[in-house]
């Protein structure tokens, strides 16, 4: 797949398609309303990078459901990953509720533990996780997710909502990063 020529020189080549995207999902949010039919379901975003795929799901979900984000950040400048921060905590109650936790990415797994230990922390009755991407390659923690919209090869990855220092966010897109703008060295 070829990028279109108005995007920076930084993104290679596109990975998934916007149509492709838009199909994957409705699939996702056709199987996530099956799975919760009759429930009251607490959406969980992590945010940023799930925005522009929660906003999308969301569409296509019409389940009674309430709407929540934690905050989390594990990269500074660059790529490489540090110590995660939770920046914003849930203000939603979810003690006894079924739980939807959306997220960009499920790369290491280090986040998504984390993040799923302390929603656990709140009892909820059930928490399923859905991802828009999954890159099994790099998983380090013994996390898995319930809803994958596309498994990847290790790219390092940006658009639909996916950032490197906080730009490309706004590709329709996702696209693959040229390494010469993430190695570290």
């Amino acid at each position: 797949m070829r990028k279109p020529t108005n995007w920076p020189e930084e993104i290679a080549r596109a990975l998934i398609t916007e149509s492709q995207l838009k199909g994957r999902v409705r699939e996702l949010a056709r199987k996530i309303e099956h799975d919760f039919t009759g429930r009251d379901l607490v959406v969980v975003s992590l945010l940023n990078g799930t925005v522009m795929f929660l906003a999308d799901l969301l569409r296509h979900l019409s389940l009674p459901m309430r709407l929540d984000f934690i905050g989390v950040s594990s990269y500074r400048e660059g790529a490489e990953s540090r110590e995660l921060i939770f920046t914003k905590e849930l203000r939603l109650n979810v003690r006894g509720r079924d739980v939807l936790l959306v997220d960009d990415i499920l790369d290491t797994g280090t986040t998504l533990k984390r993040v799923l230990a302390k929603l656990r922390e709140l009892k909820p009755r059930r928490v399923k996780v859905c991802v828009l991407l999954e890159k099994k390659a790099r998983r380090v923690e013994r996390v898995r997710a319930d809803y994958v919209g596309f498994s990847i090869p290790d790219l390092f990855v940006v658009g639909y909502g996916l950032d490197f220092a906080e730009r490309h966010r706004n590709l329709p897109f996702v696209g693959v990063l040229r390494p010469q703008y993430y190695r570290i060295g």
